[in-house]
């Protein structure tokens, strides 16, 4: 089988995050099972040749141009897209597109539905109602048809799958799948030799990187050595963050390390007690997993799409949006209760979020899609 991923971006800094991590997530996956993948998506932020290879996956990376710095990843375009996405998109069994409403996956899901391949979207939780201009214009002209008209639609949660229907409007979709996101499993971390404390994610203010830092003073009255590192590239949030931390005082605990690479995070992952992500509505956090994966206990919102395994599974704790965390980090970071979440937290990722689990699903909507069209 021949795939195409498509994702909107690409870069050094990971700025785009989950969507992209899913994506190379898959495509691995996607090799090992024998098919051939290839990737699509605009680059930026490289000060030489754009990679022709990303982790391995064979890539197609267009030059990104931010025609509109105000509308974000949404303002993003790239000369020559769509002849290039037509040449891949005619190679391929089947197209699967990271949806969100930009100019880089509207349009080539456009195309490869006009060039009659299976469209396979996947919305990450970018694809909701919303009231801004720019969406309802998009909605009107495209994402209400490429969402009706692909192979399957796959979501993330019963939330996700509520607010895709509602962007569809009043004709049931009846192409929705749920499909979870996977993540390699790797060696279980030893226990780390400090008592560190990290977010990670970018630092925008539905991510609330400010609550960890509130939660410092509390945390430093149990454990006078424990430390912070908020890590991820600011989309807003950053300076109220630094504003907080200079406040409290804690300009020498907490460290403000930027973006980091895919390898970086799981360094970071690995040497941390405890991951703290305070985020609001969030629908499926690949940070998270990853904590998971290593086995590091985490703290998560109850809006988050991985609370309620958490909670299950004993992997870390869950608290209320407004609800102080400190507590719970304090807890985590007892020696014998930080083990035990540890091992939970492995075991959880193992059993449940394996990639390889969810790449034979995928194989298997992937086959449903070509059979629909």
């Amino acid at each position: 089988m021949r795939v195409l991923h498509v994702v909107t971006l690409h870069s050094p800094d990971n700025a785009f995050g989950g969507p992209m991590r899913v994506a190379l997530n898959l495509a691995g996956g996607l090799r090992q099972q024998g098919a051939e993948v290839r990737l699509l998506t605009m680059g930026r932020g490289f000060a030489g040749q754009l990679p022709t290879d990303i982790e391995g996956v064979p890539a197609h990376v267009l030059r990104a141009r931010q025609l509109a710095p105000q509308l974000g990843f949404s303002g993003i375009a790239a000369p020559g897209l769509l002849p290039a996405a037509a040449r891949l998109i005619r190679s391929c069994d089947v197209v699967h597109v990271h949806l969100a409403r930009d100019l880089m996956t509207v349009p080539v899901a456009a195309l490869a539905n006009a060039l009659g391949k299976p469209v396979v979207l996947q919305t990450h939780g970018m694809v909701d109602p919303s009231g801004r201009a720019l969406a309802a214009v998009l909605d009107a002209v495209a994402v209400r048809r490429l969402l009706r008209r692909a192979g399957r639609v796959l979501y993330l949660t019963e939330h996700e799958r509520r607010d895709l229907q509602a962007v569809a409007g009043a004709q049931p979709l009846t192409n929705l799948s749920r499909l979870p996101n996977g993540v390699p499993l790797a060696a279980r971390r030893t226990t780390p030799g400090e008592q560190l404390v990290t977010f990670l994610g970018r630092l925008h203010p539905r991510k609330r990187p400010e609550a960890v830092v509130a939660a410092l003073p509390a945390v430093l009255g149990a454990y006078p050595q424990a430390r912070c590192v908020i890590a991820g590239p600011d989309e807003g949030a950053k300076q109220g963050a630094v504003d907080l931390a200079q406040r409290l005082g804690l300009e020498q605990v907490v460290d403000f390390v930027g973006a980091v690479d895919h390898a970086g995070a799981l360094e970071l992952l690995r040497r941390t007690s405890v991951s703290v992500l305070p985020s609001v509505d969030e629908p499926f956090p690949m940070s998270v997993l990853e904590a998971l994966a290593v086995g590091t206990p985490v703290v998560l919102t109850r809006s988050n799409g991985l609370a309620r395994d958490v909670l299950a599974a004993g992997a870390g704790a869950v608290v209320d949006v407004d609800e102080d965390v400190s507590g719970d980090v304090v807890r985590l970071l007892d020696p014998a209760e930080n083990e035990r979440a540890s091992a939970a937290a492995h075991e959880l990722a193992g059993s449940t979020f394996d990639v390889d689990r969810v790449v034979k699903e995928l194989c298997a909507v992937y086959e449903d899609a070509i059979r629909r069209r």
